[in-house]
């Protein structure tokens, strides 16, 4: 028989791990087997026994866009001086629309599948992040048709890198922010289920918090004219990730089929910079709800 207890004491301590200990976001790397069967699950299973299927991908945001556009573009008259007013209102509310579900989603991932969270162990981001993933497949349908809308408005012979690259800068900085938000309230809502109502509120908000329904010049206007704001105000108004990545699919969309129109909104100023400070934010963000997810999972089993 060997004697294997000298073998083992020539092992450092370092190379063993601690049961259950955690990696973070890295272990989502190599989970991703794992990680592409929750997204698949999540993607199956929304419209499960559903007649219309992926049909309510193109109609709840359709829905939304209607009212919106009956009643503050007709009724409230917010279209005069924004021409190509649906454009511009549905190319903002796509971006809402993948921040609200990823944010949401994220938060509540965890309670959701507390069965697996109290009886195996594997990474717990692995959760929020397929929880973002899902819903950027459900936001695909309404860029699609957002792109055809614009296709069929001549937005193929305004197209350029900028456009793309403001399309791209948006996507990451909307679902590094959402990511960021749902690990933080993710952890605490294990805890303590109020972070879900607080997650509503700020939803809701986010909405009316960002220039999807109305122009930015009409925050610059009311802080320098009606409110008489600092101009500081302004400038962390436009700092927002969810406010800078609606601004760029304005960029994307919206201007290139607007050139030429009467009562065009100017481009915010610095919007380069305000892209890059926006990301750095949402990243900082990030950091911050992975720190604090760390801290509090170990006790995620315990309080489910």
């Amino acid at each position: 028989m060997i004697d294997t207890r000298n073998i083992f004491q020539a092992v450092p301590r370092a190379a063993f791990t601690r049961p259950g200990q955690s990696r973070g976001l890295q272990d989502v790397i190599r989970w991703r087997y794992l990680l592409q069967l929750l997204v698949r699950t999540g993607v199956t299973t929304r419209y499960r026994n559903s007649v219309l299927g992926w049909t309510w991908s193109y109609v709840r945001p359709a829905t939304q866009f209607l009212v919106f556009w009956v009643v503050l573009g007709l009724f409230l008259n917010m279209n005069k001086g924004i021409p190509n007013y649906a454009v511009y209102l549905f190319s903002g509310i796509v971006v809402i629309n993948l921040f609200s579900e990823a944010f949401k989603n994220a938060t509540t991932s965890i309670v959701g599948n507390a069965p697996l969270v109290r009886k195996v162990f594997l990474p717990r981001q692995l959760f929020a992040v397929s929880a973002v993933m899902v819903a950027f497949v459900h936001f695909l349908p309404q860029i699609a048709l957002l792109l055809l809308v614009c296709l069929l408005m001549g937005w193929g012979a305004h197209i350029s890198l900028l456009t793309l690259g403001a399309v791209l800068a948006g996507l990451l900085i909307i679902m590094l922010f959402a990511l960021g938000l749902g690990l933080f309230f993710g952890a605490i809502n294990v805890r303590f289920r109020d972070a879900e109502n607080i997650v509503e509120l700020m939803i809701l908000l986010a909405t009316w918090a960002s220039p999807v329904l109305y122009a930015w010049t009409m925050v610059e206007t009311a802080a320098t004219d009606k409110l008489r704001w600092p101009a500081w105000l302004v400038e962390i108004y436009m700092l927002n990730p969810i406010t800078q990545a609606v601004e760029l699919f304005h960029y994307a969309f919206w201007r290139p089929v607007s050139l030429g129109l009467d009562g065009m909104i100017r481009v915010p100023p610095a919007l380069g910079w305000n892209t890059l400070w926006a990301f750095l934010i949402a990243v900082v963000t990030l950091l911050l709800g992975q720190l604090v997810f760390r801290r509090l999972e170990g006790k995620f089993a315990q309080y489910l």
